[in-house]
């Protein structure tokens, strides 16, 4: 039996791409997709465009959440688990419903599925933002966890999961800790998508706090490949970090985007948002270890990639 895997918000930023990779090497994929509304369709249209027709690959539109997961899963041999309401700054209030629905029930549902199915392996996308606020750096992944926002909280709760379904029922989870992801087809609310329009467009682009805040950038390519990887010969029951090696200031990134275009970023600065943190940065020895994983894109080379991708979009 072909190996056929099932990638679960296949229309994103990084479901896209990861499937890209899948079907590449050979894989059927089936891409689950609920186009919400956090961003334009259009953009998720766009981003499966390039693979739709393409040979061993199949597009279902269904809410994980709710709709019957039976006929989704049938002759899966492996589960990328990447769908989620994303986003640290819009998880409070009523709005955490939802939250809860995309984040957790759908990754409970997803597990409890597979505690009857044969899979290889179920990775989970998890995030730093698991981490919270620490002066413990790099960020290990037998450190200390507390989310200080509503996202983190639901991405936490979907690593306890997806550890009781692999201790309790032999579910084969990897889980993935997820470092500031950038690169072509990032969703339109990430910094440095918001970025690079304000520099092409000329308008200014709020940054919050005083730009000393740093994050540890892993481009796109590097994320699927560790995603890869870790479908392939991922440790069951593991957690894993996977970070970019890029960490600098906001205020290093937005200068390496002016200078990638050529063009300024107008900006206006306001207080630092609810549920950002100071700092981030991977310790990815274990990932090294147990995936061979390295990241291998710089800083400067993602970033003018990215931008390139949303010249293109501009016309």
């Amino acid at each position: 039996m072909s190996d056929r895997i099932l990638v679960t918000g296949v229309a994103g930023f990084i479901g896209s791409h990861l499937t890209e990779r899948l079907l590449d090497a050979g894989r059927n994929v089936v891409g689950v997709d609920a186009f919400t509304d956090y961003y334009p369709r259009s953009m998720k249209e766009a981003n499966v465009a390039s693979f739709a027709g393409r040979d061993g690959f199949e597009l279902v539109e269904a809410d994980l959440a709710f709709d019957d997961l039976a006929p989704i899963l049938e002759g899966v041999t492996g589960i990328v688990h990447l769908a989620a309401q994303a986003g640290v700054r819009a998880s409070w209030g009523e709005t955490f419903a939802t939250y809860l629905d995309c984040n957790v029930r759908s990754t409970q549902r997803l597990l409890e599925a597979a505690k009857t199915m044969s899979v290889s392996r179920f990775v989970y996308a998890s995030s730093s933002s698991v981490y919270g606020q620490t002066d413990d750096l790099p960020m290990r992944e037998a450190g200390r966890t507390c989310p200080v926002s509503p996202y983190g909280v639901t991405k936490l709760a979907g690593e306890h999961l997806a550890v009781l379904y692999h201790r309790n029922y032999g579910v084969p989870t990897v889980s993935l800790r997820y470092f500031t992801v950038y690169g072509p087809r990032q969703r339109p609310d990430m910094a440095f998508h918001k970025f690079i329009r304000a520099a092409l467009e000329g308008t200014p682009v709020t940054v919050y706090g005083d730009g000393t805040q740093t994050r540890d950038f892993t481009y796109v390519a590097d994320i699927v490949e560790g995603t890869f990887r870790a479908l392939e010969e991922g440790p069951p029951g593991e957690v894993l970090n996977v970070g970019g090696g890029s960490r600098v200031t906001l205020n290093e990134a937005i200068s390496v985007i002016e200078d990638a275009l050529g063009l300024p970023i107008p900006r206006r600065h306001e207080d630092p948002a609810h549920g950002d943190v100071t700092d981030t940065l991977a310790d990815n020895r274990k990932a090294r270890e147990l995936l061979d994983f390295e990241p291998r894109v710089r800083l400067e080379e993602g970033v003018a990639r990215e931008c390139e991708w949303l010249k293109s979009l501009a016309g």
